[in-house]
């Protein structure tokens, strides 16, 4: 029986050859960008996968399907040039275009991720917030204006904004899904604490920070129980 492969072949209209990786290999490519990106930065050139698999505890087989699907292929007993898998892995995660982006519900986990610097390195620009406490409208956070929410689709079709990330409490979550929807937004980070129902046509990545603590907190409550020195 042939194994099945992590990611799929679909062919374009161009006859050239697309490959979509599965979502375990699309959240192992940043953990292999962060560590190829600190090997290259101790002055190491080549890496092998079984290099990779060994410092992060991986299947050598399994680090050497989630770098094919990007389409890269390593020098037999050499492996891979470092700064040329680093430069593969952003432009198949599409880190090399910026995606220019809303943000929903300015709370104190919207209000946080406005100020991470960070996302710009992911190809990832926030450039307008959206809420509907009259007291934030108006003000600015970070650099960024919030904006009354009514105003979100009206500007989303103006600039062709194609994704926005979502910050609001549960109740409101699936209302603001069913907005961003009709306003043409075609992705959505959704960090509310709910699962929200959408268009085929539209991607939602549910960022579930109770589920994280609770596989957290279990795998630690099943750890043998230490004994403290006195």
């Amino acid at each position: 029986m042939s194994q099945k492969k992590p990611w799929t072949e679909t062919e374009e209209p161009t006859g050239t050859t697309a490959l979509t990786a599965s979502e375990p290999t699309l959240r192992r490519l940043p953990v292999y960008h962060h560590y190829l990106q600190s090997i290259l930065d101790q002055g190491r050139d080549v890496i092998s996968c079984t290099h990779i698999a060994t410092d992060l505890k991986l299947d050598p087989t399994q680090v050497r399907k989630d770098l094919a699907t990007t389409g890269i292929v390593g020098k037999p007993k050499v492996g891979y040039e470092i700064s040329v898998l680093l430069e593969t892995i952003e432009s198949f995660l599409g880190w090399n275009n910026t995606h220019e982006a809303f943000l929903v519900g300015v709370g104190h986990l919207g209000a946080a991720l406005l100020g991470y610097s960070g996302f710009s390195r992911y190809g990832l620009k926030i450039i307008a917030a959206f809420d509907t406490d009259k007291a934030k409208i108006g003000t600015s956070l970070h650099g960024i204006e919030i904006r009354p929410l009514t105003k979100l689709e009206n500007l989303a079709r103006r600039l062709r904004v194609r994704m926005a990330v979502m910050t609001v409490p549960a109740a409101e979550a699936q209302a603001v899904a069913d907005l961003l929807s009709e306003s043409g937004i075609e992705a959505i980070w959704n960090f509310a604490p709910v699962q929200i129902q959408v268009p085929d046509s539209v991607i939602v990545q549910h960022e579930n920070l109770a589920a994280g603590l609770s596989i957290l907190s279990a795998k630690l409550t099943q750890l043998k129980p230490r004994v403290r020195s006195p």
